[in-house]
């Protein structure tokens, strides 16, 4: 149903805007020089390896660009993760829309010769990964690091009151053992204390060559897992884009004006009560306005549009003439200018300085990092009278020193522990004298060390905690994980099982894929595994080529 949220002319120009990002992401895929299409497209403008993923991107470019609308009609502090984050031509796409990105990199200039640049770096030896990476601004979370997205996410909002994290949570994502959990991180904000975490979840139904579970349940089903881990879901379905860009505007301005009135609530009047927070379900399809079919097989809303649509146009010219069609298809000339710059009308839909995206400080910690105030570790100090002799445990007087670290930077709100509910059996009690656990869920009466607004973040997973310090860490603040060191002992008794076979791709060998991406998925040991198998001859010969390779956009 229409409601007008969008006038026409702005319906338009959010379109044209939208083009754009998917023109300069096909762009990243594809193309190593004719970047504005000025003349017929021929092999000389296409790269010779086609790395990359489309088919999360086109989905991407379209929130991207909706949450800015937002941010200027509110005035938003917003950052945004990308869950979905092998979908790295949309965010490195859209700063570049946006300035942010030929401000961190002069040289990638907003014109014909910085698109070239742009192009021709996208996952290419020297270049930048394929996916969301932290070379590219407004980027806290790698996206090749599947089911993080959330709980870094969750981790940047505590303590940042006015903070606003726009979460893309992949429907293949979701499928992961970490992201699956972090769905009740909303037990654990306080809406006065703590910013507000929006998730997207993109439900574009297929994962490299499977579909994915989310898509394939029931709306009544995933309604209802949605609201039983706590969210109110809103869905935004179809594929007609102007539609599309009504629903998602009506929608958005709906799900921010809830957010308000909860914190209003809370802040204002002491409601305490846990909210039911909002979260958007996006369903579009995947590789949306890309290839409809490719040599006889449908290419659009499938699984064939996760990676790159046509593989082969070096030998197929068939496959080169769509590409130009598709590339086409966007009216690149009506987007940029004879410069090869974003047209004004269209520029002008960005939010500025640091409330865009790309640009906010809180995507780049460092910049806001506040030293904690310390007390003297000398004052802790424990004698020991004799070697061996039996004392209070270190771990204890650690307690105390961190006690006291809280005192010390309560008024600053930027330190947390966080861990795996082994705050009291790691002998840290101590800290309980200066503060609480956060948790908004119901409490009884023998419940110990619990309330609404607390500096120790407990949850049995692992991952979550560490997701939530990652994300803490990474917009400027500091934190302690304390859990068990895990260990492994081997019964004698025991019958020795069949050994776990264990297949590992991220290495030196084959991993032409990843090595031209940089540093998203490679092992932290695959030079090392270059160096010792540089002995076998073919290996060698690919290494030897690799550091010979032309890096034009350096």
């Amino acid at each position: 149903m229409k409601t007008n949220t969008l006038t026409p002319e702005l319906l338009q120009k959010m379109d044209a805007y939208w083009r754009a990002a998917n023109y300069l992401s096909v762009g990243q895929i594809y193309l190593y020089d004719n970047p504005l299409l000025k003349q017929p497209l021929t092999l000389a403008h296409v790269k010779h390896m086609l790395l990359g993923h489309w088919g999360t991107t086109p989905g991407q470019n379209f929130i991207y660009m909706h949450l800015n609308r937002v941010i200027k009609k509110y005035d938003l502090d917003m950052i945004y993760i990308s869950g979905p984050g092998h979908g790295g031509p949309a965010v490195v796409g859209n700063t570049y829309l946006e300035g942010t990105y030929s401000e961190v990199y002069p040289n990638i200039s907003r014109d014909e010769a910085g698109l070239k640049k742009l192009f021709t770096q996208f996952s290419f030896p020297g270049g930048i990964p394929s996916h969301a990476s932290p070379e590219c601004p407004g980027s806290i979370h790698e996206g090749g690091e599947l089911g993080y997205s959330l709980s870094h996410a969750f981790g940047a909002v505590f303590d940042n009151p006015a903070l606003v994290v726009a979460c893309v949570v992949g429907d293949g994502e979701a499928e992961t053992g970490p992201l699956a959990t972090a769905w009740h991180s909303n037990k654990f904000l306080d809406p006065i204390t703590d910013g507000v975490v929006l998730p997207i979840l993109h439900l574009n139904g297929y994962k490299i060559s499977n579909p994915t579970i989310l898509a394939r349940i029931t709306r009544e089903e995933l309604e209802q897992l949605l609201r039983g881990y706590g969210w109110t879901p809103f869905f935004v379905e179809g594929h007609e884009p102007e539609l599309m860009h009504e629903a998602m505007a009506a929608t958005l301005d709906t799900v921010l004006e809830q957010i308000k009135q909860i914190q209003h609530d809370a802040r204002v009047h002491g409601n305490i009560t846990r909210p039911r927070w909002p979260m958007i379900v996006l369903n579009s399809p995947k590789g949306w306005t890309g290839p409809k079919v490719v040599d006889g097989l449908p290419v659009e809303g499938t699984f064939r549009a996760h990676q790159v649509p046509l593989s082969d146009p070096a030998k197929n010219p068939a496959h080169l003439q769509q590409l130009e069609s598709w590339l086409k298809s966007y009216r690149p000339e009506e987007l940029f200018d004879e410069q090869g710059r974003l047209k004004p009308e269209l520029a002008e839909l960005a939010p500025t300085g640091e409330r865009r995206m790309g640009a906010n400080p809180h995507a780049n910690g460092g910049s806001l990092l506040r030293d904690l105030r310390m007390p003297d570790f000398r004052d802790y100090a424990v004698n020991v009278s004799s070697p061996g002799s039996i004392g209070v445990g270190d771990t204890h007087v650690l307690g105390r020193f961190l006690r006291d670290v809280m005192r010390r930077n309560v008024e600053q709100r930027n330190f947390r522990i966080f861990g795996p509910d082994e705050t009291l059996s790691n002998g840290l009690e101590a800290v309980f004298e200066a503060t609480n656990r956060q948790w908004e869920a119901a409490t009884v009466q023998n419940d110990e060390f619990l309330a609404p607004s607390g500096r120790v973040m407990e949850m049995l997973s692992e991952h979550q905690c560490e997701g939530w310090l990652e994300g803490y860490l990474l917009t400027g603040r500091h934190g302690l994980y304390n859990c068990y060191e895990q260990s492994q002992r081997n019964s004698q008794w025991r019958a020795r099982p069949r050994s776990r076979q264990r297949r590992r791709y991220s290495t030196g060998v084959g991993r032409t894929h990843s090595l031209a991406r940089g540093t998203s998925q490679i092992a932290p040991g695959c030079l090392n595994t270059c160096v010792q198998l540089s002995s076998h001859e073919d290996t060698a010969r690919r290494i030897k080529s690799l550091a010979s390779f032309p890096l034009p956009c350096v």
